[in-house]
């Protein structure tokens, strides 16, 4: 029989136990114990899933109680040395710390010692390859230890055992680790911490050999990306000490072709290598001619990343050729782990026969892997019901109606070449702009949502569930919008925002008034931390049936004479953090998507709206890994956003905003957006990522992020003083603005107003 496996699952549970659970113990709700309880149920819960889906092994060390990365430097013993922890925390209490940072100025951690800012802050936070994932960034200076320090992982696996299960163990490799680390010591080259590095990985490797693990799967998904000459020359040492160990070792690559490390990784001293058959299928022959004849090839020919139904007769024709090649040494899997989809297509019991027919979510793909291995040991016939399934989702998608419109593709043909152009340079735009709103230096302002309190949800809930007429929930958002607009002016802001209480998601919203969406009941998938999100499923073209926030916008702009700004999701945004389409390329739904966006900034402009913020956070997500794919992407990404944007007077004014990505080796692309304003993360780098703006000098005005909302702590006024003076270093100070990193949604009221109240000092400091 084939050997079948995945490299991870989803952790949050079916009904987003885990989130529930880790907000509850954030709360002071629940302690340890409970959450560990939680912890341990949900994955006795996922192993036996694997098992009942016939996969050979169960998958450990994929769980997390916030990022895989945060786990691994637990287990390897890293943690920054700045959090200055005293030894008698728990490790969950260190855990959570680094993650979420330190919110009270005298904390019971530690020892009673006394934070400063530096000790506070949370780790990074940035986006796990292409993805919509954030993972903690690790730091490393010139003390940086490594040393065995969780047993975390062990009694995972005891657990497993215990439970009856065949394990396999997910490690992220040590390459990996590193490269996706930062360096805070100056003259530090993160590769040198190698050769420290390595004995751990292999006591770690000893101990699990010890507990009769078989096989430990380590993920070197950098393996994808173009590396310096010096990476690749360190993966042979390092994995001939890792080999010397004498445990199974499977190399897992995932999110695209091994390209120029094809060679090299079909040549490392491991027993098996994992590649992504989805996203790169090309490189199936070139790898079995290189492979050498003891070592398994892991086919991932089920995509972790979308939610579509496998075509399992092509799939099947890709295993059948390379079995052919491989006999017992081929092993399926999906593409990648699969915490990138939602858990289970069964609670979608809301949603349309034909669209749901169309889908396999976590639990599904599981069940197609079983198809697969199946129809490939014994013959498709033996699986004839998911094959069946199979042809006829497909057929259906190809031959449905409602997944082609004329009228969109019929705008698409006919628009102008300089469709996607400002009237005017920014020069002469922003001069209008500032006559027009006559702001002051350092203008505040925050990204765009307010803190959604239980009582936005339960009205918004209460809503959508009929208890509760049009009219009252009118009645209802518009009371939230005028506290907000009320609070922003009592704070003193200068460009306010309605808060955006009618919205549930930032990409969500506008999918469910956008044609060609389809949205789940419980499609949740993990973001960060406790932070879920349910992405749409774009099935088909994209059009603007009615205005989406027009009225919204309008009702706040009719309470103050401050300038409100519009709020809107980017193009880009709202493809990166939807599944989406198949049958077409992604630059095709872009530009579909940039169209409807453009049609909603025309209308908010004729209704008064001034400012329009088009938020792109997706913009350096959806980066193709290689550098030789970036040039094609930056070019109709760009095109898409400045085609929503551009269809407004000089007087308008159009922010951007991204967050939580590097953004340094796109600069030109992001200039070439030609926003009038772009609002960044830069506070979790302490303004590292500025620095680049002012090298390139970008030309239009920008706001640097002073403080990091996914932190509960609040920044003295001082500490944002000193941000902001760091920005000036680099930036001109007449091109600055001011406001937090990211939206408030996540938030309480106390501690919102208590940052923005010392924010708004901060820029009147400097005025």
């Amino acid at each position: 029989m084939t050997t079948t496996h995945i490299s991870g699952f989803p952790r949050i549970g079916k009904n987003r136990e885990l989130k529930f659970a880790l907000e509850q113990f954030w709360r002071g709700e629940i302690d340890e114990t409970a959450l560990e309880a939680t912890g341990r149920e949900l994955r006795a819960r996922h192993w036996q899933l694997q098992q009942n889906a016939g996969l050979d092994f169960v998958s450990v060390g994929d769980f997390a109680y916030y990022d895989q990365m945060l786990n691994h430097i637990q287990l390897l013993g890293c943690e920054p040395t700045r959090f200055h922890f005293g030894g008698q925390e728990s490790e969950l209490d260190r855990y959570f710390t680094q993650a979420r940072g330190v919110a009270d100025e005298a904390p019971a951690c530690c020892g009673g010692h006394a934070h400063t800012e530096q000790e506070t802050r949370a780790l990074e936070m940035t986006k796990w390859f292409d993805t919509n994932y954030h993972y903690l960034v690790p730091e490393f200076t010139a003390d940086t230890q490594f040393t065995l320090n969780s047993l975390r992982l062990f009694e995972e696996v005891a657990e497993a055992q215990a439970l009856g299960h065949r394990v396999k163990v997910s490690l992220i490799g040590p390459l990996t680790f590193l490269y996706l680390g930062k360096e805070k010591t100056a003259g530090l080259e993160r590769l040198t911490l190698l050769e420290q590095l390595t004995p751990v990985y292999c006591e770690i490797l000893l101990k699990l050999k010890i507990l009769g693990v078989e096989w430990v799967q380590i993920d070197e998904p950098i393996l994808c990306l173009d590396l310096p000459a010096v990476w690749k020359a360190a993966f042979e040492p390092a994995y001939n000490r890792l080999n010397a160990v004498g445990i199974k070792l499977l190399l897992a690559t995932y999110f695209g072709a091994l390209e120029d490390n094809l060679v090299l990784a079909c040549n490392l001293p491991v027993a098996g290598l994992h590649i992504d058959a989805v996203r790169a299928p090309q490189q199936i022959g070139s790898i079995i001619d290189r492979l050498p004849h003891y070592k398994i090839l892991s086919l991932g020919v089920i995509d972790g990343r979308n939610i579509w139904r496998t075509d399992l007769d092509r799939a099947l024709a890709l295993a059948d050729d390379a079995r052919a090649r491989l006999g017992e040494r081929l092993w399926l899997a999906p593409s990648c782990s699969l915490q990138h989809v939602p858990m289970d297509l069964s609670a979608e019991t809301d949603m349309d026969g034909e669209l749901r027919s169309w889908l396999a979510f976590a639990v599904q793909k599981l069940d197609e892997l079983d198809a697969l291995r199946t129809g490939l040991d014994r013959g498709a016939v033996f699986a004839e019901q998911a094959f069946t399934a199979s042809r006829l989702a497909l057929a259906s998608r190809n031959n449905s109606s409602r997944v082609h419109n004329q009228a969109v593709a019929a705008r698409v043909r006919d628009l102008p070449a300089d469709v996607d152009r400002r009237r005017s340079p920014f020069k002469i735009r922003q001069a209008l702009q500032r006559s027009r709103f006559n702001l002051p230096a350092f203008p505040t302002t925050s990204i765009g949502s307010f803190p959604q309190t239980q009582a936005i949800r339960s009205i918004r809930a209460a809503y959508k569930r009929h208890e509760v007429t049009a009219a009252d929930y009118t009645k209802a958002m518009q009371a939230e919008i005028r506290y907000t607009i009320d609070r922003q002016i009592q704070l003193g802001l200068d460009v306010l925002v309605h808060g955006e209480a009618e919205r549930n998601d930032m990409v969500e919203y506008f999918g469910e008034q956008l044609a060609g969406f389809v949205f789940t009941q419980n499609g949740w998938v993990q973001s960060y931390g406790s932070r879920c999100v349910k992405p749409p499923i774009i099935y088909g073209d994209v059009a603007r049936p009615h205005a989406m926030t027009v009225a919204w916008a309008s009702y706040a702009q009719s309470l103050t004479t401050l300038p409100v700004k519009g709020m809107l999701t980017g193009p880009i945004t709202i493809l990166q953090w939807s599944f989406v389409r198949n049958d077409q390329p992604r630059s095709a739904t872009a530009l579909q998507i940039a169209l409807a966006i453009r049609d909603e900034v025309v209308d908010l402009e004729h209704a008064g709206i001034g400012i329009i913020q088009i938020d792109e956070p997706a913009l350096r997500e959806g980066l193709p890994l290689r550098r030789s794919d970036w040039k094609d992407y930056l070019a109709w990404a760009g095109r898409a956003f400045r085609i929503s944007a551009s269809g407004v007077g000089d007087e308008t004014q159009i922010h951007t905003h991204m967050c939580y990505s590097e953004f340094n080796d796109i600069l030109p692309a992001i200039a070439a957006l030609d926003a009038d304003v772009i609002t960044i993360e830069t506070s979790r780098s302490d303004m590292e990522l500025l620095r680049g703006f002012g090298e390139f000098n970008y030309p239009n005005e920008i706001g640097p992020g002073v403080y990091d909302i996914h932190s509960p702590r609040v920044p003295a006024t001082e500490e944002m003083v000193r941000l902001l003076k760091k920005a000036a270093e680099v930036i001109p100070a007449e091109h600055l603005w001011v406001n937090p990193d990211c939206g408030l949604k996540t938030r309480g009221w106390p501690e919102t107003e208590a940052a923005l109240a010392n924010m708004v000092a901060a820029a009147k400091s400097l005025r």
